[in-house]
């Protein structure tokens, strides 16, 4: 894997994502900024939680790269690869309103999500920052299709320190948009749900997942 390169298309992932953000993310984001106080403590709690949500994401990156034993067979490469582009293909069909076959997936962690909910009922309203991390640690490990999607490519990279970081950089790209969803909610959301802008999300989505897929091998097969 072309480290510079892969670093970067995570980043791009999680900022073009952010259409699929807003829907599962971003209504707790507004929460937790509307239910803050004005002013810098506000914007220091929604910090509080994203840095909660993205320690989440690079977490499991570490966890599922931890598994690099098993890319030592070719064939699970090729397998690992091939479910990872499919993945991304089906998010960028998803993000663009083309296809929703990718919400199955997310029902399917919903079973996950079921024992994690309560702790994060629990946690709200946030009143304090370590209340806030708290809450994104508990947030990101929300069922999601582009979180899942993207942590089955980073697995890929058969490096845990490699997949933490392909996750961290994909968390940092969702960033921007998590930070204006809780800032400035309604407005952020008309503009990313625009027809074009969500069609143009998507396809991009979709060129990562071909590029992810692995040709060589899969021509050789």
């Amino acid at each position: 894997m072309n480290e510079p390169l892969a670093l970067s298309t995570a980043f791009i992932l999680g900022l073009l994502g952010g259409t699929h953000c807003l829907g599962m993310c971003g209504g707790i984001a507004a929460t937790v900024s509307m239910s803050a106080p004005q002013g810098w403590r506000g914007s220091l709690l929604l910090g509080g939680y994203n840095i909660g949500r993205i320690a989440s994401y690079t977490a499991a990156g570490a966890l599922i790269g931890s598994l690099s034993w098993l890319m030592r067979d070719p064939q699970i490469v090729i397998v690992l690869r091939t479910f990872a582009g499919l993945m991304l293909i089906a998010m960028g069909l998803y993000v663009a309103q083309w296809w929703q076959g990718l919400t199955y997936i997310e029902k399917a962690g919903g079973t996950l999500w079921k024992q994690v909910q309560p702790l994060a009922s629990k946690l709200l309203p946030v009143k304090s920052l370590s209340q806030a991390v708290a809450l994104g640690l508990v947030w990101g490990w929300l069922p999601c299709g582009l979180v899942y999607s993207t942590l089955i490519w980073s697995s890929a990279a058969a490096d845990w320190t490699l997949s933490a970081q392909l996750m961290l950089m994909f968390g940092l790209g969702t960033l921007p948009t998590m930070l204006l969803t809780g800032l400035l909610a309604q407005r952020v959301k008309l503009i990313f749900q625009q027809r074009l802008t969500r069609s143009l999300f998507g396809i991009i989505i979709m060129v990562f997942g071909v590029y992810t897929l692995p040709w060589q091998g899969l021509l050789a097969h």
